[in-house]
């Protein structure tokens, strides 16, 4: 196991067959152009920036467009060997797969405005002809159609008075007097008060846990808003998940920083952030200083905790650290599947081995699917991994296959970001808004698609943006 968490990468028939650590991922792209993408970290520089941006993900690299479009000079400083933050490329089995987030949706309007300003075209994820979901008796086989009418009828249910408490979703605040009663409930909660059983029960939490990485952790006013944004209904929410970029997740990303005109140094991990004369001193492992009027932290959440700040950060964010945000087990598990081609999807209750199981590419000889695993399944040993596929598909067998543990990547901490019970009155719109010199982005603090999605990192990214400009004068 690697020190990022990708384990097995990938293993075919339980032997590591190669390691494609692909450390520049994405980088290599940005050399051209006026970006200035060092493999190594930049020369400390006594002249200060007009701007220091940590962490190239989509908030930070949002940021540093908008800032260098104002004539700013600015650095980014990121911790990996690559760009991207959670957003990671990879392949298994010589095709490109996504380590990290995967997919755009329709009604996502910042995304849709980058594919236009950059000519790229998006592709539709592939759809599934059979749906594998629990029954009474292990599992059972349903159509589609059949599944989805289910799942929007369960879901109408268990997201009732969303509507209502969440009545303008992109303003999560609007109706604060009725999310008193709400905010406090964990998505755990919520199945008790439906006192749901059986069948019902396992549709339900199956489908909650994937995207909280356990139910009592996740808030339910986090998942209701995420589905009053797709438009109130279970298959509008599933398709937010359903557009592939051109060249990939990444595609966006490495055009903004080109465009920037910002000078990108990686392998730069900051320790501290101290402000001091008006200027904050930005501090990277290994003791090279830059300085900056404004910073803007473009890192998850989970992050801040492990940074000095001077001065310390006020509650909202020490909460917000102590706390965490983004979701506390986070497996991503690719597959190259023979036996089947069949484009199966598959969904198990919570705390079943692989919580969720997508078609993507055919094959000649099967298919390449995308997995969402919990806790219960050790990514490291290859006969779990295949026990875990064939409980689902008995007829599958798995050939080779690569993990993204984001829990244990070192830069994240986490997987994508998901409210805990709580948080959203606590923390908006403070945890916003900068705190001296210091700017906070990110799609774990957006306030419409926030954690899960570019569309939330870019939301983040044109406000800190703004906010920054400001402090720099």
């Amino acid at each position: 196991m690697t020190e990022n968490g990708d384990s097995t990468t990938p293993r075919a028939h339980g032997r590591v067959t190669r390691r494609t650590l692909l450390k520049a991922a994405g980088a290599t792209a940005l050399t051209a152009g006026a970006v200035a993408a060092t493999a190594s970290p930049a020369a400390a520089d006594d002249k200060p920036y007009d701007a220091i941006v940590v962490g190239a993900g989509y908030a930070g690299g949002t940021v540093a467009r908008e800032l260098g479009a104002r004539g700013m000079r600015v650095l980014v400083l990121e911790a990996r060997g690559r760009i991207g933050g959670r957003i990671e490329p990879g392949t298994l089995a010589g095709h490109h797969v996504e380590l990290g987030g995967g997919w755009f949706g329709p009604g996502q309007d910042l995304v849709a405005r980058e594919l236009k300003r950059y000519s790229l075209t998006t592709t539709e994820d592939v759809h599934a002809t059979r749906m594998v979901m629990p029954g009474p008796n292990g599992y059972a086989s349903h159509s589609p159609q059949e599944a989805g009418a289910r799942l929007n009828s369960l879901f109408a249910d268990f997201y009732a008075g969303s509507e209502q408490y969440f009545e303008r979703p992109y303003e999560p605040l609007h109706r604060k007097d009725l999310l008193a009663s709400v905010d406090r409930l964990s998505l755990a909660d919520r199945i008790a008060q439906l006192q749901l059983t059986g069948v019902d029960h396992d549709w339900v939490s199956g489908a909650t846990s994937v995207f909280a990485g356990g139910n009592k952790t996740g808030s339910l006013t986090g998942l209701a808003q995420w589905y009053q944004l797709a438009g109130g209904t279970y298959d509008k929410f599933l398709s937010v998940m359903s557009r592939l970029p051109e060249g990939g997740m990444i595609s966006v990303l490495e055009r903004m920083l080109r465009e920037s005109g910002a000078t990108l140094s990686l392998n730069s991990p900051v320790t501290a952030l101290r402000e001091r004369g008006g200027l904050t001193h930005v501090e990277v492992r290994g003791g090279r200083v830059y300085k900056a009027p404004v910073v803007v932290l473009a890192t998850p959440v989970n992050m801040w905790s492990t940074l000095t700040f001077e001065p310390g950060l006020p509650k909202v964010y020490t909460d917000a650290a102590r706390e965490g945000l983004g979701v506390p087990h986070a497996t991503k598990l690719w597959l190259r599947v023979t036996g089947t081609s069949e484009a199966v999807s598959a969904q198990a209750p919570e705390g079943a081995p692989i919580l969720l199981l997508i078609p993507q590419k055919q094959l000649p000889d099967g298919r390449i699917f995308v997995a969402f695993t919990g806790p219960a399944l050790d990514v490291s040993d290859p006969q779990a991994v295949r026990a875990a596929v064939r409980g689902l598909l008995p007829e599958a067998r798995v050939a080779e296959y690569r993990a993204k543990e984001w829990h244990k990547d070192p830069y994240a901490r986490g997987g994508w970001g998901l409210r805990r019970p709580g948080q959203l009155l606590r923390q908006l719109p403070d945890i916003q808004q900068p705190f001296g010199r210091i700017v906070f982005a990110g799609g774990d603090i957006a306030s419409g698609w926030n954690g899960a999605f570019v569309e939330g990192a870019l939301e983040s990214g044109f406000r800190a943006a703004e906010q920054a400009a400001t402090l720099a004068g």
